[in-house]
């Protein structure tokens, strides 16, 4: 399997904000496409919030088979972007659970928006248990991967869930000049307002407004503590990077 591809694949689900999930509707079976808000769990399956009014809602607990479509469109040729769809199927989070209150934080932490109805009593969350995943890259790149290729399956994961939140409050109020120097040295991206949406054993997630970076750990997280150390050596080598890059005065 080629790693980039695996890479690619992470990068597109964890940096996804929205999708289009293929359902088949009750009673005649027609498939239903309907644009969503998306997410990712700590192992990076897509997790999303929906309405018992939306008309996937009923179709998914009917029959869980679903579809999604994950791709950000830029400039030029919609169809020279990448994007992957992934068969999967739905499964409902049921409220009051450790589980839930994991997948809420992240979730809202991805999408703030989405705080002004994820209290509502007809919104439920959905983890969307990949299956086979299609990928296409570009010309000449077209992959299919097994959810075994790409999800993040690590040991450490509820270890590092626990942990989560309070990291990355921690890194949002007392450290956005680290979050900065994330931002401009390992995604090259411009000056901002960036903040840390979420960390995982793979990696972590920055987002300004409506734009959101991925960045990759050089290996992964092994533990809690390593989490810590990793960030700040990272800070280190982001400030020593850009500090050599500077012209001579």
């Amino acid at each position: 399997m080629d790693d980039s591809a695996i890479r690619l694949v992470r990068r597109l689900m964890r940096s996804a904000r929205h999708a289009v999930i293929a359902t088949l509707e009750p009673g005649t079976g027609n498939p239903i496409a309907t644009r969503i808000g998306i997410s990712t769990d700590h192992d990076g399956t897509p997790v999303t919030l929906v309405s018992a009014l939306a008309a996937h809602t009923p179709a998914l607990r009917a029959d869980p088979r679903c579809s999604i479509l994950v791709g950000e469109l830029g400039k030029g040729d919609p169809l020279a972007h990448p994007r992957m769809t992934i068969s999967a199927r739905a499964r409902e989070i049921a409220r009051d659970s450790a589980e839930h209150a994991r997948i809420e934080w992240r979730y809202l932490s991805h999408l703030p928006k989405a705080k002004l109805y994820s209290g509502l009593s007809d919104f439920r969350f959905f983890r969307l248990e990949p299956g086979i995943t299609k990928l296409n890259g570009g010309f000449g790149r077209a992959y299919q991967l097994d959810a075994g290729d790409w999800l993040s399956l690590s040991p450490v994961n509820d270890e590092l869930a626990a942990a989560e939140k309070n990291a990355v409050t921690h890194m949002n109020e007392d450290h956005a000049d680290a979050i900065a120097l994330y931002a401009r040295y390992f995604a090259q991206a411009r000056d901002g307002n960036w903040r840390i949406t979420g960390i995982d054993s793979d990696g972590f997630d920055l987002a300004d407004g409506d734009e959101v970076l991925r960045i990759f750990f050089g290996e992964p997280l092994a533990s809690a503590k390593d989490m810590h150390l990793t960030l700040v050596r990272m800070a280190g080598e982001a400030r020593e990077g850009l500090n050599m890059a500077k012209p001579a005065s």
